[in-house]
């Protein structure tokens, strides 16, 4: 998959140190509900090889360098759950939105899926951004698990449909 920017390609387990580099930052992963602190290389590896049934995972690469990760994973029925992260050093250039839009067009042209849902901890504002320059519609306030600070969260969730004519399907600007 690519963008104008961006490269979104599996990940190999060379990006291992790379990605425990950049996910580990505190400021990284505790943004996440996924990635734990701390977060070293081997935990790195392990979750490379270990992704499970119904993960797509992408990492994003810019320059040839891996900058962060996106992807999905299933949620219920009907709906899959997208996430993503970006290096600290590569925030505020709008690479985690670029990504995040390639991604739910894939999920709505390629894919085939649905529903697509998403959230943000609410005191991470860029995420909050980035939701809401795709499109993503608001269900409200709920909690989350958050690994990195071992404790649940207030957390905004948040939905998108396919659209009927998903082919022609265009993120919100």
């Amino acid at each position: 998959m690519k963008t104008n920017r961006l490269i979104l390609r599996p990940l190999r387990q060379d990006d291992a140190p790379s990605i425990a580099l950049h996910a580990g930052d505190w400021a990284v992963a505790s943004m996440t509900a996924r990635i734990p602190y701390p977060y070293d290389e081997s935990l790195s590896q392990q979750w490379i090889s270990g992704l499970e049934e119904g993960e797509f995972v992408r990492g994003i690469e810019f320059n040839g360098e891996l900058i962060g990760a996106t992807g999905y994973f299933p949620h219920d029925d009907d709906a899959v759950e997208i996430g993503y992260w970006i290096g600290k050093p590569w925030w505020g250039q709008g690479f985690a939105t670029e990504a995040a839009r390639e991604l739910v067009r894939y999920c709505f042209t390629t894919a085939g899926i649905k529903r697509l849902v998403c959230c943000h901890f609410i005191d991470n504002p860029g995420s909050q951004r980035v939701i809401e320059k795709l499109g993503f519609k608001s269900l409200g306030a709920c909690r989350a698990y958050c690994e990195a600070r071992g404790c649940e969260i207030a957390t905004v969730q948040y939905e998108m449909r396919r659209p009927l004519m998903a082919r022609f399907w265009r993120p919100a600007q």
